[in-house]
């Protein structure tokens, strides 16, 4: 049985379930490799897949015998093999933070199930945890992002729209990767001071500030970057606010390895804009993985301790109303005695 399915087993057995239904693709992805439509059902004795007709080739062509997971036609399963899959089942996992109530409902009546038990996310924890793979997975696609920026810094000019901008980063990301992890956003002048605005048709002006936050995909797994930059020079009344940005990027770099809170990182930023009045009104990082969002957040709200082969975000940002906003990301993986940055794209004042 493969490894992932095998810590699965274990941990089942620590919380005295007997049985589990997976149902979030992310989740049976990350379990079986397999991206389709389908459920997965970890039973006493065996595992199983139910899809429909349209994915059976493929999960086939995904699994090998090393995986033992059998696959099911939907329309091969009457409703007494349903009934039989959690016979003698006392507790049964479910999702309960991506299960709605009428599909919690649904599987209560279909599989006669005895006790339906919460899991609380088991599986996403076990994610935040990177292996050789995946990590390999998310450092080409940092690589990949890092080519990206180079390339922008070449293509945009005065005259050009965020949209034009951004549908170039697409572009290339659908080129070179499996697309965009997230939409990108490029946000210019005025519009840099709101945190997650969607691409307009401004136009860059000369002597304009641009906040480009970007990332890819590449064989699943996730990247994410944000470059604050600027078209001709860095004008004077910014320079204080990107400098107070990037040393505190800068500083939680340095304090971000195994063991560290995530709580007092955040703090400390909050701390240091507070004593020059800005405010941190965004969360400072989060993981990242097969999603974009994953575990663990980092906020002054989670008081989460960060460990070895983590990939997470770090992104301090300071937006003034109406105005301009500032914000520098990189991807980080966290190590037993520090971090490595996985985006290495320059962050000291980049001109265009």
């Amino acid at each position: 049985m493969n490894s992932k399915l095998t810590w699965l087993r274990n941990t089942m057995t620590s919380l005295n379930l007997q049985g589990m239904i997976i149902s979030n693709p992310i989740n049976i992805k990350y379990l079986t490799g397999i991206d389709a439509e389908g459920i997965l059902l970890i039973t006493r004795k065996e595992n199983v897949y139910i899809t429909d007709g349209r994915y059976i080739e493929y999960a086939h062509s995904v699994l090998t015998l090393f995986d033992e997971i059998i696959v099911y036609n939907i329309t091969d399963v009457s409703q007494e093999d349903y009934e039989n899959f959690f016979m003698f089942c006392e507790n049964v996992g479910f999702e309960e933070h991506y299960v709605t109530y009428a599909k919690y409902k649904e599987y209560m009546h279909k599989f006669k199930i005895n006790s339906l038990v919460e899991t609380e996310n088991i599986i996403e924890k076990q994610r935040t945890i990177k292996d050789e793979d995946e990590i390999k997975y998310i450092k080409t696609a940092c690589e990949i992002t890092d080519k990206c920026f180079s390339y922008m810094l070449t293509y945009i000019k005065p005259g050009m729209t965020e949209k034009e901008i951004a549908r170039e980063i697409e572009k290339f990301y659908n080129e070179n990767a499996e697309g965009v992890s997230f939409e990108t956003i490029v946000a210019s002048g005025e519009n840099s001071s709101k945190p997650h605005t969607v691409p307009s048709d401004r136009k860059i002006q000369d002597e304009d500030i641009i906040t480009i936050d970007m990332g890819c995909k590449y064989k699943g797994y996730c990247s994410d970057m944000t470059r604050t930059i600027f078209v001709g020079k860095v004008p004077e009344y910014i320079k204080p606010i990107y400098d107070l940005v990037l040393k505190n990027q800068q500083q939680v770099l340095d304090e971000m390895k195994d063991g560290s809170n995530t709580r007092m990182l955040t703090k400390n930023v909050e701390n240091d804009f507070r004593l020059n009045n800005y405010d941190l009104i965004h969360a400072l990082g989060h993981g990242v993985g097969m999603e974009i969002h994953e575990r663990p957040f980092i906020s002054s709200r989670n008081d989460s301790i960060l460990k070895e082969n983590m990939v997470v975000t770090d992104e301090p940002g300071i937006y003034i109303s109406g105005q301009f906003g500032v914000r520098i990301e990189d991807t980080v993986l966290i190590t037993k005695i520090g971090c490595i940055s996985l985006t290495e794209s320059a962050k000291n004042y980049t001109i265009i």
